[in-house]
């Protein structure tokens, strides 16, 4: 157990980012899971629509460094190519 005051004010704040980036990264999964869901059902409106907001929602969570950017990156393409593959 901590005992100076920095080291307890840094495990409080190291708790609560935790915290915040753990959420940021459930949400990121659910929206990704919602275009993943709407591609496999075919419906290219609401796929395009999702893949904006995956989009917006992967490149804010590297903005505030939850994940990567290169990760980031990453995940826009690959769900890129799946929307060009409801297309054909």
């Amino acid at each position: 157990m901590a005992h100076l005051k920095s080291a307890i004010k840094r495990m409080r704040t190291s708790r609560e980012a935790n915290a915040r980036n753990r959420a940021r990264k459930s949400s990121l999964k659910t929206v990704e899971k919602k275009f993943r869901a709407a591609v496999a059902a075919g419906d290219a409106a609401a796929a395009a629509t999702l893949l904006r907001d995956c989009a917006s929602a992967f490149d804010k969570a590297a903005k505030k460094g939850v994940i990567h950017a290169n990760k980031a990156s990453n995940k826009k393409s690959q769900l890129n190519k799946l929307m060009n593959t409801l297309a054909k």
